[in-house]
C-alpha cells in the first residue's frame, strides 16, 4: 500500500480548514495517510487554534505568505509519502476519493498526475471540472469541462487523460516531482497548476482525471469571488504563463491579442461594473510583465 501524503495550505482560514481536516476524518477511508497543513502566513486566524483537536496533524507555520505554490511547496519538502494529494483548505472529502485517485496512479504507470471530479459546495449538484482542453496560447484561453453542469453523474465512467489537472485537488508522485520540479513560485496565486502541467507533460508523464472520485469545493473563500488581488494575478500570470511555456513567435501574436482585444475589454468590463479601482492592477499586472523578463519573487504590487 502506497502511503499518501495530504497537504494543505491555510490562509487567515481556521474554520474553514477544521472543517476539512473534520471531512478526513469523517469520510476517508484509506488508512495509510499522513495529513499535513501549511500555515502560510497568515496574520489572523492561525492554525494554532487546532492542533489540540487534531494531533495527528502536522502543522507547519511558514511566517511569510508564499502564495499557493509556495506554500504547497513546503508542505510536499515535508511530506514522507509515496504520492501527494494537494488538496485545497476549501474543500471536503467523500468516501473512497484517495482510493480511487491511488488506484490510477498505481495501474497507470505514465500518468504522473490525477484529479477528481469537483463539485462546487454546498451546491453539490454543480459541476466544476471534470477535465479541461489544452489552452491555445495566442488568447490564453481553455475550456473546463462539466463547468456548470447539472449532470455530474455523467461523468463517473469519465477515466483518462485530460489537458491539465485542477489545482483544488490533485494527487502526483513523487517521482514527478523529482523529474520536473515542484510548482513554480513566481506565480504566487493562479496558472501555477496550469504551468505545472506543461512541465510534468515535458518530462514524459500524461494527466487523467477519475470522474467518480468526487470532492467538493467551495470556491474563492480565501481571495473572495471578485477582488482586485484576483484580478490582477490571473492577469499577470497569464501573460508569465504564455512567456514560460509557449515560443517567441507565439508570446508575439498573444501579446497583441492581449493589448488590442483583451485589455479594452476588460477595461470596458470593470467601468460597466463600477470596479474601476480594478483598471490600475490590470496595467501595473502587464507592465510587471515587461519590466520582469526573467521570473521573478518580486509580486510587482503590495499585498494588502
Amino acid at each position: 500500500m502506497k502511503k499518501i501524503s495530504i497537504i494543505t495550505v491555510n490562509f487567515n482560514q481556521p474554520g474553514v480548514t477544521r472543517e476539512l481536516l473534520l471531512s478526513i476524518q469523517q469520510v476517508n477511508t484509506y488508512k495509510d495517510i499522513e495529513i499535513i497543513v501549511v500555515d502560510n502566513g497568515s496574520t489572523t486566524g492561525k492554525v494554532t487554534e487546532l492542533i489540540p483537536q487534531f494531533t495527528d496533524v502536522k502543522f507547519i507555520r511558514s511566517e511569510a505568505n508564499l502564495g499557493f505554490a509556495g506554500g504547497n511547496n513546503i508542505g510536499i519538502a515535508a511530506a514522507t509519502g509515496d504520492y501527494f494529494f494537494l488538496v485545497n483548505t476549501d474543500t471536503e472529502f467523500t468516501p473512497d476519493l484517495v482510493q480511487k485517485l491511488v488506484d490510477v496512479l498505481d495501474q497507470h504507470p505514465e500518468v504522473g498526475m490525477v484529479s477528481p471530479r469537483i463539485q462546487f459546495f454546498p451546491d453539490t449538484g454543480m459541476t466544476q471540472y471534470a477535465g479541461s482542453t489544452q489552452i491555445n496560447f495566442i488568447t490564453g484561453r481553455n475550456k473546463m469541462i462539466g463547468k456548470f453542469q447539472r449532470n455530474g453523474d455523467d461523468f463517473n465512467s469519465v477515466i483518462g487523460p485530460t489537458a491539465y489537472i485542477h489545482g483544488a485537488a490533485v494527487m502526483v508522485k513523487r517521482e514527478v516531482i523529482d523529474k520536473a520540479g515542484p510548482m513554480h513560485e513566481s506565480y504566487f496565486l493562479y496558472y501555477e497548476e496550469v504551468d505545472w502541467c506543461e512541465h510534468v507533460k515535458k518530462a514524459g508523464y500524461k494527466l487523467w482525471v477519475r470522474g467518480d472520485a468526487v470532492i467538493y469545493h467551495k470556491e474563492s473563500i480565501s481571495v473572495g469571488k471578485k477582488s482586485w488581488l484576483k484580478e490582477y494575478f490571473m492577469t499577470r500570470n497569464r501573460i508569465l504563463f504564455t512567456r514560460r511555456n509557449a515560443s517567441p513567435v507565439v508570446v508575439f501574436l498573444f501579446y497583441i491579442y492581449f493589448l488590442l482585444i483583451v485589455a479594452p475589454r476588460n477595461i470596458l468590463g470593470y467601468i460597466k461594473s463600477g470596479n474601476t479601482e480594478f483598471i490600475k492592477y490590470l496595467f501595473k499586472a502587464i507592465w510587471w510583465n515587461f519590466t520582469h523578463k526573467k521570473d521573478s519573487h518580486d509580486l510587482g504590487v503590495t499585498l494588502k
